[in-house]
């Protein structure tokens, strides 16, 4: 696998983390409601709080599996069903939640199956 594909997966998983930090770490932080849109108010309900804290460890799940797939297995196949997986959720959040999310949560996973096909 290319250099700069592994990277671009690191990217990848640099954003999830820090998706898991706000939604787990940070929860009730203006960042987060600003970041996801939110009231600042409803991050205060404690089954908002648990909900998201849920959300965020399964992001930091797809950050581990990105990071394994380009670093540890190598695996450009495992890798690019990862980056796919990425794409239709952002693309679900797209059609659901706010346009934007597609590029904001989905960018650098099309940038990295772009660069799995150059």
């Amino acid at each position: 696998m290319q250099e700069i594909t592994k990277w671009i997966a690191t990217l990848v998983a640099a954003e999830f983390v820090y998706i898991f930090i706000l939604e787990t770490v940070m929860t009730t932080s203006d960042t987060t409601a600003k970041a996801l849109g939110l009231d600042p108010e409803s991050l205060k309900h404690e089954d908002m709080q648990v909900s998201m804290r849920n959300q965020g460890v399964y992001n930091l799940g797809i950050a581990g599996l990105s990071l394994m797939a380009a670093w540890v297995a190598d695996s450009k196949v495992m890798l690019a069903a990862v980056m796919v997986y990425i794409v239709a959720v952002a693309a679900y959040g797209s059609m659901t939640v706010s346009k934007s999310i597609l590029v904001k949560q989905g960018g650098f996973a099309i940038v990295a199956l772009l660069s799995m096909i150059v």
